[in-house]
């Protein structure tokens, strides 16, 4: 201590501990500028300089932050009419498979930008659904995930509960909007969207694409036929048959999830099922994550396989054709009618011995694919993230098809073909494919029950007879939405066109060419653009204007008019565009979709208390096994007590 007579003064231990100090905190400085300076650089280069382009190995850095989450979205699976067939009869009885919500995000490291891909194993993405969604996604995260940026796909299985659909039309087969369903719907989305976001890790992305071969098949070759001949001359098959990958790995290498994009409609199971299932794709599915989750039961695991919808409209997976049931001669003419019995004989089987050996003959079928194309998967992906989104008046676009001729869409209305059904589900009544006239009696009928089309509706929808003019229909609620998502999501150089319906075979390739090509002309050349279907919200099919005049089904449920797929083309090379020279700030975001205030409007019965014998419960064994069996006899309990799923 330093006395009053004498100066302060430091030992010599004292000087050497205060230069060490000093020397410390400089070298500490030093480091801590380094190594922001280098973190800086590392940055840099994660979004401008293309990461490697060979196959991931060990001890790699991964050039996104990658997450996947699987869960489940079965909700009831008894006394709840399945979703699409369009069949009111066609009613759940029971569970085959559950269904499941599959969530992929692809996140930029060092930013807030991302991309959110969600496979579910239901018919179609409703609007009510997505909005519900959105909302439930705003209040977790806020601007983190959005309309933009998340993309709602469904399988489009026909063998899901329905009545979770906010438009009148949906809810005649459906019987109303039954809240169990939507919700389970929803929350199932919700947690998988949530497991993937909690499960983000750096990782990397892989491309593949391959051919599929028999599994599919054109069910309506004649109006494929109708497109120009230079176009088809372009293609060797009438279904588009190429499957398109996408590999996730950890910065390990180790495996994480994969999309694939293949175009066919989950038909295998026929509209006489009664079991809740994921159908085709979802087999396909649950064979890939069994073989990635080993050991673990069905629907656990932390990789997960999405096989996502494609441009399936025209698509089936029934390969041995159309057939008539009753004389076992082939109906493949352009009204698909039988000699004996007309349209309601005419259907398509596939190739197993029956629907459930169809289902897992397709199902292997595309997982074998898959399975093929991951393995082998060097292509990657890197680049930055983007997306565009825009709500459109689809019910009045007006398209410019050259610089002189300017048409355009039409108020939403069902032609008479949609009553028919297809070869994969035949409709009612004497109604065929391929009218392009009325019929005075159902016309008749028509006008008593739910008004006359308008005359600018009917002539804007010629050459198809309109049956319901839907977009004229308002009563208790619109029977048909106005208002439709479009959206593009960009992973580096993948493009995902997500379309709200089912294009058809040469719609989708229609898009894919323009898309793509805006893309090339505005400095963004190679990208690999896939469809996803069934997005967002439903409006039925989308065929070519050439397919549109011989009206099949697909074409008398273009609900639009002839000229829809020219007004998607209009719209979606716009947000190319928009995504290519970084002006998607620029695009107005357009009119928002109503939401309509219904809670609960279902015709299906409250189920009524489950209640058990006195001095029993559920579970119990009512008829015991015998004590003693031949050897070759099985031994089971014959009866128990079970409630309402």
């Amino acid at each position: 201590m330093c006395g009053k007579r004498h100066k302060c003064s430091f030992s010599r231990l004292e000087v050497v501990l205060i230069v060490l100090l000093a020397l410390m905190i400089a070298v500490t400085v030093a480091l801590l500028v380094l190594h922001f300076l280098t973190q800086e650089n590392s940055s840099s280069n994660d979004y401008d300089d293309p990461l490697p382009t060979q196959k991931p190995t060990n001890g790699v850095s991964g050039g996104y932050l990658l997450g996947a989450g699987r869960a489940d979205c079965t909700g009831p699976v008894a006394e709840i009419p399945l979703m699409g067939y369009a069949n009111p009869d066609q009613v759940g009885g029971g569970l085959l498979t559950r269904l499941y919500s599959r969530a992929f995000i692809v996140a930029e490291p060092n930013s807030s930008k991302r991309v959110v891909f969600v496979s579910i194993d239901i018919g179609m993405v409703s609007q009510r659904l997505r909005l519900e969604v959105l909302k439930k996604l705003k209040s977790k995260y806020g601007e983190l995930y959005r309309q933009d940026n998340v993309i709602l796909s469904g399988t489009h299985t026909h063998s899901g509960p329905g009545g979770y659909f906010q438009y009148t039309l949906f809810w005649f087969t459906s019987k109303g909007l039954i809240k169990p369903s939507l919700d389970a719907i929803v929350k199932g989305i919700v947690k998988s969207i949530d497991i993937a976001h909690q499960n983000l890790k750096r990782g990397r992305l892989f491309i593949n694409r391959g051919t599929v071969e028999n599994s599919q098949i054109n069910r309506s070759p004649y109006s494929y036929l109708q497109n120009p001949a230079y176009e088809k001359s372009r293609y060797s098959s009438n279904t588009d048959k190429e499957m398109v990958i996408l590999k996730m790995v950890d910065e390990n290498g180790h495996d994480l999830g994969l999309i694939s994009w293949f175009a066919v409609h989950p038909v295998s199971m026929n509209n006489t099922n009664r079991l809740v299932n994921s159908d085709n794709v979802g087999y396909a599915s649950l064979l890939f994550e069994q073989e990635k989750n080993k050991g673990m039961l069905t629907g656990e695991g932390s990789f997960v396989a999405a096989f996502a919808s494609s441009n399936l409209g025209d698509v089936s997976p029934n390969t041995k054709g159309p057939f008539c049931v009753n004389t076992g001669e082939s109906c493949d003419n352009p009204q698909s009618t039988c000699p004996v019995g007309g349209a309601a004989m005419c259907m398509a089987m596939g190739p197993g011995t029956d629907m459930f050996d169809s289902t897992r003959i397709i199902g292997q079928n595309i997982y074998s694919k898959a399975k093929e194309l991951y393995a082998n998967a060097s292509q990657e992906i890197t680049g930055p993230l983007s997306s565009a989104h825009q709500w459109v008046n689809m019910s009045d676009v007006q398209v410019e098809l050259n610089a002189t001729h300017t048409v355009k869409t039409c108020k939403p209305a069902l032609g008479y073909s949609f009553a028919a059904g297809t070869i994969d589900g035949v409709g009612a009544f004497n109604f065929t494919q391929g009218s392009v006239e009325g019929d005075p009696f159902w016309d008749q009928i028509r006008d008593q029950l739910l008004g006359q089309p308008s005359n600018e509706t009917k002539a804007c929808h010629e050459p198809k007879p309109v049956l319901f003019s839907t977009g004229e229909m308002t009563w208790p609620h619109p029977w048909h939405p106005d208002i439709v998502d479009v959206q593009i999501a960009t992973i580096g150089s993948l493009a995902i066109v997500a379309v709200p319906g089912e294009f058809t075979t040469m719609s989708g390739r229609r898009l894919r060419e323009a898309v793509k090509s805006e893309f090339d002309s505005h400095g963004t050349a190679g990208m690999d653009v896939v469809i996803a279907g069934l997005c967002n919200v439903y409006t039925h099919y989308i065929t070519t204007y050439e397919e549109y005049q011989v009206q099949r089904y697909e074409a008398a449920s273009t609900i639009y008019g002839p000229h829809t797929l020219s007004a998607y083309l209009q719209l979606y090379r716009g947000l190319a565009r928009a995504i290519a020279t970084n002006t998607v700030q620029d695009l107005p975001s357009g009119p928002e979709p109503p939401f309509f205030n219904i809670t609960n409007f279902t015709l299906v019965p409250a189920v009524t208390s489950d209640r058990t014998p006195v001095n029993k419960k559920f579970g119990d064994v009512l008829q015991e096994v015998r004590q003693h069996y031949r050897v070759v006899r099985a031994s089971s309990a014959k009866n128990f007590l079970e409630n309402h799923p």
